[in-house]
């Protein structure tokens, strides 16, 4: 018996939301997509009950790519989904798992596979958080005041972000199959967002931190303090660095890179077969994959980082040099040395922009640091596109099969699947790799060069090709309420 028949009925029964039976009105899935959105904004602001001190966020720099709030019932995020999908696309490369995702029974059981994955990865991030070193920690009075001891008021902690991460996965769930888009595309642009919005308009308390525009406000209002004379090196560097300059700079340049690329393409004429005169073709944009596989290799130095910031909290200095040395800031700890250090992200210009003094490292680490950084991206987005396409039934073989089963053909081509199939082969592989690896590039200059309210590269590039694809669907959402003939040709 292999694993399929032993689990199936585990799978199976796995919680689920009910796909609609029939066409659902553009103004319902708009109602549903408005909803979850409404809930997820709500919950990101629920503070979670217990917590008796100030909380450390050992995500970091990747809030707001991971969707969550700290110290909310959203503390996980979408983490727990995105590392799940790692795996199980991980596992399907290496054809591990033995599902066909065309066969009905398998996709059921892939799906219910997600979601005690997903169940798991929630357990195994929430866990360290409350229960390992005093990232959230329990509030001391309330254990006295209920008699459980820090512990029970630790174990409350971790239900309820238990509880946040199972809701984010059937969140994501109803907007996928009531809404439009993916709920997973719609947290990240909502978190994004609101960093963005904060980034321009924040108006910060005395001494505090302060949006773009209020602070140059002050700039203009001589409130500002010392302002170096612009035309010297520390002028240039305060006008771009200080003043963030730059930083808008690299917004715009990365939006209007994002939506050119989303633009370029290959289009392969198609023709009916039976239907004389009907033609159309089959776009194989530049970015094939899109943007999201993107998530999981940044989800995957997220989760590096992550045991890296554990394993400090558990044997602090002790730690092998080799592995990590750490210093601490503001109640976060930051890698300056080691392994972990090397292996995390370039978060702004700071960080390796070694002749501005802000950074203790040797120009040679910075450089490695760099070049890490940049190969990881690099490769790991072209390795993770592949899967993507691979997973997503994008491919060669499945495109081909579709294009087949629609009754078209390419013009010149015998209708035969196989040789469709050649015809994709000579752009669809090539594109998924190019296009990942791009995406890679352009997420660490994002990084390198700072965006408007610290926002990632990373998540700066999810929130433009999401909203561009959402734009997209919801013109052909509206094309086929106005044309219902169009619901037949795309199977609505």
């Amino acid at each position: 018996m292999g694993w399929k028949e032993t689990a199936e009925p585990v799978l199976t029964r796995m919680p689920g939301v009910a796909r609609p039976e029939g066409h659902v009105p553009f103004r319902r899935k708009l109602m549903w997509t408005g909803a979850v959105l409404l809930l997820y904004f709500f919950l990101t602001n629920v503070t979670l009950w217990g917590i008796g001190g100030d909380t450390t966020d050992l995500f970091g720099q990747f809030r707001s790519l991971l969707a969550g709030g700290q110290g909310t019932v959203m503390q996980v995020g979408i983490g727990p989904i995105v590392t799940a999908s790692i795996v199980l696309q991980l596992l399907g490369g290496a054809n591990l798992l033995g599902l066909d995702t065309q066969d009905p029974r398998d996709q059921m059981l892939y799906q219910g596979l997600q979601k005690v994955l997903v169940v798991v990865m929630t357990i195994l991030t929430a866990a360290p958080m409350v229960f390992m070193g005093n990232f959230l920690p329990a509030g001391k009075e309330l254990a006295a005041n209920l008699g459980v001891g820090l512990t029970g008021v630790e174990f409350i902690i971790f239900l309820q972000i238990f509880i946040g991460g199972v809701l984010i996965l059937y969140m994501d769930e109803v907007v996928s199959k009531w809404g439009v888009g993916s709920g997973i595309g719609l947290f990240i642009v909502a978190g994004v967002s609101q960093s963005l919005v904060g980034g321009l308009f924040y108006w910060g308390g005395e001494g505090g931190e302060q949006g773009i525009i209020p602070q140059w406000i002050d700039i203009i209002l001589g409130n500002a303090g010392t302002i170096p004379p612009l035309l010297t090196t520390d002028g240039l560097a305060w006008l771009l660095l200080d003043a963030s300059v730059l930083a808008i700079i690299t917004t715009v340049i990365i939006y209007v890179v994002v939506v050119y690329a989303e633009s370029v393409r290959v289009e392969i004429p198609l023709s009916h077969a039976r239907v004389k005169g009907a033609r159309g073709r089959f776009p194989v944009k530049l970015i094939y994959a899109s943007v999201l596989p993107m998530i999981l290799v940044r989800a995957l130095q997220a989760n590096i980082q992550f045991l890296g910031r554990i394993l400090y909290s558990q044997i602090g200095d002790a730690m092998p040099a080799i592995l990590g040395a750490y210093t601490v800031s503001n109640g976060q700890a930051y890698p300056v040395g080691g392994l972990f250090y090397y292996l995390a992200p370039i978060y702004s210009p700071q960080d390796w922009m070694w002749w501005l003094g802000q950074t203790a490292n040797e120009s040679w680490q910075i450089m490695l640091r760099v070049s890490v950084d940049l190969t990881f991206m690099i490769v790991g987005g072209a390795i993770f596109a592949i899967f993507w396409v691979e997973t997503a039934d994008m491919g060669p073989d499945a495109t081909a099969r579709q294009i087949q089963n629609s009754g078209m053909q390419i013009p010149g081509f015998r209708q035969n699947a196989g040789v469709i199939e050649k015809v994709m082969e000579r752009y669809i592989p090539q594109v998924t790799v190019i296009g990942g690896a791009l995406v890679g590039l352009l997420a660490v200059l994002a990084n390198m060069m700072g965006t408007i309210g610290q926002v990632s590269g990373t998540g700066l590039l999810l929130t433009i090709s999401i909203t561009y694809k959402l734009y997209e669907e919801i013109a052909e959402e509206q094309m086929m309420e106005m044309h219902p003939m169009m619901r037949e040709m795309f199977n609505q």
